[in-house]
């Protein structure tokens, strides 16, 4: 059966078929009719956002913490032009969202109408794909679609442009099941051929490891589960990098932490070591190779990855697999069990060996104080008194960032949201938003720089308003602390505009938002403090103030391979060379 309706309501039926109950977004002249719609439900709840870059960030928490589709709404113009960052981010970190942009009436798109932009032109780059709906028959068809391109293959990011014309006309809706999805359909399972090859490879490896990124997470439980199958029964090593954290339970045997530029040293000398590196969904970015020519020489390669451009793309690989990781992880399982269940123990006993050597260097000491809050301290803290909760943590961008990867564990996926690929500062608080409206019951916690923190900290409106008792943790440098570690490393220590002057009182800023202020300076009072943040009900501004100018080892230098690391008592004076310089 047929329906008519407007535009409008097309949207907001269609998100309903598509099992949406959650949008993040702000409202401006061309989406009042979608707006009057919303009015008119309870289906869908809206959360009001105050940018629309946070709108679109919100969303991506949403999305990771759930493994959902997040959805935000923004107007023409501005608010389309705002929402770049946000889509670039989840495009970056392949996080499934719709975003839906109003636009003028059909009839002045290129007339530089007031609030207009090529919104389709702007955010073709920084989408999976995009759509310009000029009649109102095709938008709900339009709407499921983009959902499926959302979710499909490499998860990521897409954009609908509706006119302000569309919405208002009459036209006939299409039901998801109706729907012409279009010919985008990648391929989920991987050529045996090539499994098989990788299986007798991984049966002799002498000193094999898992390189596990985002795409493992992307892939569902099923791929999650498979992987710690996969890894204790081979008994090989696994690490990540920092969009993969959770996969593989920090508890679990076979854990070496993180890898890459701020990476665990054990991790790095690993990878540099091994003779097989299982790459399963990541994407072999710089962060995590260093130096190309020199990164892990020795080794076999296997890139296990959906996406089809990401193989070979910067790594050649020797097994390169195409398809989802939870069918090629079964598929690969499967043959393995069937072959004997064999690998080289006598060799991987060994490389465990030397494993537990590295181990032994403790990378991630450091100098404890008992005058001042040492940062490392500040997260060992919030672990210890944390890790019992259901808890999800998001961060915002920089050194802090890198301290909650080093230790916060994680033991399942969906419950680490930061920003990888972008890097953008201001992503942790919009980000702890989407997750605690997700989960309402739930200890979120936003670890966060003051620099990066007071980049969308008009948030907190938004979380005073909804009563999402969402927990800022602020790590106060005074700094702009990573980019003061690269100009101690790179520019003789003169530290250019990375003070960070003129800061706000954070308590008396809870205050005038309506939340719960804390500073802490002390650190025989850190555990009081933070057990008063997590025991209060309701949103907190946790302002720490921690050492001002500790920087964040271990590091690889840019342009140095994953063997050079600098370790905590190590001199950083020219530990960057000149072909390093562009690299940061």
């Amino acid at each position: 059966m047929t329906r008519q309706m407007t535009g409008a309501k097309m949207v907001v039926q269609a998100l309903k078929d598509q099992g949406v109950d959650t949008v993040f977004g702000y409202p401006g002249g061309a989406v009042l009719p979608i707006y009057d719609e919303i009015f008119q439900q309870n289906d869908i709840q809206h959360i009001l956002v105050r940018h629309e870059q946070a709108a679109v960030h919100a969303a991506e928490g949403y999305a990771r913490s759930t493994g959902k589709v997040g959805v935000a709404l923004v107007t023409s113009g501005p608010g389309a032009t705002n929402a770049v960052t946000g889509l670039t981010d989840a495009l970056m970190d392949s996080i499934p969202i719709v975003v839906l942009s109003g636009q003028v009436p059909t009839f002045m798109i290129g007339s530089d109408a007031f609030q207009e932009a090529d919104t389709v032109g702007i955010t073709r780059p920084c989408t999976k794909h995009n759509w310009l709906v000029k009649d109102t028959d095709d938008l709900a068809n339009t709407i499921h679609k983009a959902f499926h391109v959302a979710t499909s293959g490499r998860p990521g990011p897409v954009l609908i442009d509706i006119p302000k014309d569309v919405q208002f006309a009459s036209g006939t809706y299409v039901a998801p099941r109706e729907a012409v999805l279009g010919h985008y359909n990648p391929p989920v399972k991987g050529d045996l051929d090539q499994i098989t090859a990788l299986v007798e490879a991984l049966e002799t490896a002498e000193r094999p490891i898992f390189y596990t990124g985002g795409g493992v997470i992307n892939s569902g439980d099923k791929a999650t589960q498979l992987l710690r199958e996969f890894a204790d029964a081979t008994g090989f090593p696994v690490t990540s990098t920092l969009m993969g954290l959770g996969a593989y339970p920090a508890s679990g045997k076979g854990w070496l932490g993180m890898l890459g530029m701020h990476g665990l040293y054990e991790a790095n000398l690993a990878m540099h070591g091994c003779d097989l590196m299982i790459n399963i969904g990541a994407r072999f970015d710089d962060r995590i190779t260093g130096r190309i020519a020199d990164f892990s020489p020795n080794s076999r390669k296997a890139h296990i990855d959906i996406d089809p451009s990401s193989i070979n793309k910067v790594i050649r690989v020797d097994f390169p697999i195409v398809g989802d990781v939870a069918h090629v992880l079964e598929d690969a399982l499967r043959i393995w069990k069937s072959r004997g269940r064999k690998v080289n123990r006598e060799a991987i006993a060994k490389w465990w060996a030397q494993i537990e050597e590295w181990k032994a260097q403790n990378c991630l000491a450091y100098q404890p104080s008992e005058k001042v809050i040492k940062p490392q301290y500040a997260l060992e803290r919030l672990e210890a008194l944390t890790k019992g909760h259901d808890r999800y943590i998001t961060t915002e961008v920089g050194q802090h960032q890198m301290w909650a990867a080093q230790y916060l564990g994680f033991e399942a996926p969906n419950r680490w949201m930061t920003s990888g690929g972008l890097g953008t500062m201001g992503y942790g608080v919009p980000a702890s938003v989407g997750v605690q409206v997700a989960h309402p019951d739930a200890l979120v916690i936003n670890v966060a720089g003051e620099a990066s923190w007071m980049m969308n900290m008009q948030e907190m409106g938004t979380a005073v308003q909804f009563r999402l008792p969402v927990k800022q943790f602020i790590l106060n440098n005074e700094r702009l602390g990573m980019v003061r570690q690269w100009q101690e490393l790179l520019h003789g220590e003169r530290y250019s505009h990375s003070w960070s002057e003129a800061l706000p009182d954070f308590v008396k800023l809870a205050e005038a938002f309506g939340a719960k202020g804390i500073i802490c300076k002390d650190p025989a009072d850190l555990d009081d403090a933070i057990m008063e943040m997590i025991n209060y009900d309701g949103p907190v501004i946790f302002d720490c103030l921690v050492e001002k100018h500790e920087n964040c080892f271990p590091m690889i230098p840019s342009g140095e391979p994953h063997n050079k690391m600098l370790l905590g008592q190590d001199s950083t004076k020219d530990a960057i060379k000149a072909g390093g310089a562009v690299l940061v």
